[in-house]
């Protein structure tokens, strides 16, 4: 009966911190994306979380410019300020895709009416600093859902983003370095693969991370060199427009 009750404790803890789809996100079917449909030509997505930081994003966008690539920006709200609002808008001005991110795993605590107003609110602030909405697109701190945010995203027809299987910059046991994220990535990465880097920290809105600047640098003509193209998770998903904005293919 013990070992019962241990796999059921354990499958309702992967159900809320899975790194990958799991028991939520099978049930939420189309609610939840963590690998994008297969495209020609073959299309990878760069998604970052925990900015805007006016320490890394303006230079990670400088890269992304040069080398013409959209991105998917995933913004905590307490990190929008009169200072980084201008970030927010170069985003928008240039093509990237902007989205909902949290900053604490307490949001799991929220009920779905909290959580939706939660976001709304998120919402309408990018929208007030730029002039645009984001797309409808959420992706919670550290992977850690629950249903009770499954709910607040059907009723604001959102989407929870994951990222695709070891597609991500972190490491528990080592400091995050542009060789371990460009070794990790480079070749893993395939058609459809959502690939999750940091410009900016939850609990540190100033911090430096130059190794995602230099790492996108590298990764973007290693990716290429593959026959890769880059895209938005807010282009489409399936038939269903995942965006209000009408962004073009890359």
């Amino acid at each position: 009966m013990w070992i019962w009750i241990a796999i059921g404790a354990g499958v309702l803890a992967l159900a809320h911190t899975a790194p990958a789809p799991f028991l939520f996100d099978a049930i939420a079917g189309g609610r939840a994306v963590w690998h994008m449909p297969k495209r020609s030509p073959p299309t990878v997505y760069l998604t970052f979380d925990d900015g805007p930081n006016p320490t890394t994003t303006p230079d990670l966008l400088d890269v992304l410019a040069r080398e013409q690539v959209r991105a998917t920006f995933f913004l905590i709200d307490r990190h929008i300020t009169d200072r980084t609002a201008p970030i927010v808008r170069r985003m928008f001005d240039e093509g990237h895709a902007v989205a909902l991110h949290s900053h604490t795993r307490a949001d799991m605590l929220l009920s779905a009416d909290g959580f939706a107003r939660k976001l709304r609110r998120a919402a309408d602030r990018i929208e007030q600093v730029s002039g645009r909405a984001p797309c409808r697109a959420f992706r919670p701190h550290a992977g850690w859902r629950t249903w009770q945010m499954y709910a607040a995203l059907t009723q604001m027809d959102y989407r929870l983003v994951g990222w695709s299987w070891m597609l991500w910059d972190w490491n528990w046991l080592r400091e995050r370095t542009a060789d371990s994220v460009v070794h990790r990535v480079g070749p893993r990465a395939s058609d459809g693969d959502i690939i999750v880097l940091h410009d900016g920290d939850e609990a540190a809105p100033f911090k430096d991370q130059r190794h995602t600047v230099d790492a996108v640098a590298r990764l973007i003509p290693d990716l290429r060199a593959k026959g890769l193209a880059f895209g938005t998770v807010c282009d489409t998903h399936g038939s269903q427009p995942f965006s209000r904005l009408p962004f073009p293919p890359s």
